[in-house]
């Protein structure tokens, strides 16, 4: 029976030296919204739960390693990440502004500089879907969340 959606998703953080209490907090927010609720399915791969593991090698290409909740390997899908580093650079500035905006600035400029923020977040995660449509089907909240955990782990400290 086809239960297409991932029930324990694993970063791999080798690369990662410390993150902010923002950006952790994100990371954690990211990870449990998805277990919570998401669509994934390898297209052609008519199966599930899946258990997922997110990593970037070489700094050049992101991997999904993605195996069946028994554990049998599914499919190992790889992207290159260069055209998310621009991407990925501007949404970490204006990450960096939200979050000090918060601790200083009016709730209308506060907005102003979240709305930026959404609107990157979803330029992202638009990309991610394009980019892994012919590989993984997923809904739109399941893209976002990701594109966060992309950007977690091209933190180097």
């Amino acid at each position: 029976m086809s239960d297409p959606r991932i029930v324990s998703l694993d970063l791999d953080e080798k690369t990662v030296l410390r993150r902010s209490p923002e950006i952790e907090h994100e990371r954690a927010v990211a990870i449990f919204d998805i277990l919570e609720e998401n669509r994934f399915a390898p297209v052609g791969h008519d199966g599930g739960p899946y258990d997922l593991k997110l990593g970037i090698e070489d700094r050049q290409r992101l991997v999904l390693d993605i195996h069946a909740e028994n554990g049998a390997p599914v499919e190992r899908v790889t992207l290159s990440v260069t055209p998310f580093r621009r991407i990925v650079k501007d949404y970490f500035h204006i990450c960096e502004s939200y979050f000090d905006a918060i601790k200083r600035l009016s709730p209308s400029q506060i907005e102003t500089i979240d709305m930026a923020r959404r609107g990157l977040h979803n330029d992202g995660s638009d990309m991610l879907s394009e980019r892994l449509r012919d590989k993984i089907d997923m809904d739109q909240d399941t893209a976002r969340r990701l594109f966060t955990l992309i950007c977690v782990l091209h933190i180097r400290g």
